[in-house]
């Protein structure tokens, strides 16, 4: 049974996330490329990115690992919401804060980042 928001994590007071910008995630904010406008772009009428399950299996494995306590990760991806992302639409906003939150907490690394972006990128303007 996966843990429910009113569950406590455990881990004491609740951490905030850093929200100054980091320039990788940054640059994908000012882009403004959300999949409701990329969608029609490559034809695709299914309204749920293609990344969408990913995102959750990704919370669930935090989770479940003890990575990312889910609470923990909710308090950030509000945080950042109200501040940071603002004004990103959702899904792409708990995609992006979800990076945020595991770069800073040093789950993942910008590079490491950077590179996967890279490849999707490519394969996108191949297609």
């Amino acid at each position: 049974m996966c843990p429910s928001a009113d569950m406590p994590s455990g881990r004491g007071p609740q951490e905030s996330v850093n929200p100054s910008p980091i320039p990788l995630l940054e640059g994908t904010r000012q882009d403004a490329k959300t999949w409701e406008i990329l969608a029609p772009c490559y034809g695709v009428t299914n309204l749920d990115p293609p990344w969408k399950t990913s995102l959750y299996a990704t919370c669930e494995c935090l989770a479940v690992s003890g990575a990312l306590d889910p609470v923990e990760r909710r308090h950030a991806e509000d945080q950042l919401a109200e501040t940071t992302y603002r004004n990103v639409p959702q899904p792409e906003r708990q995609l992006l804060t979800l990076a945020h939150t595991m770069l800073r907490r040093g789950l993942l690394q910008e590079d490491d980042l950077k590179d996967r972006m890279d490849v999707v990128r490519a394969r996108l303007h191949v297609a």
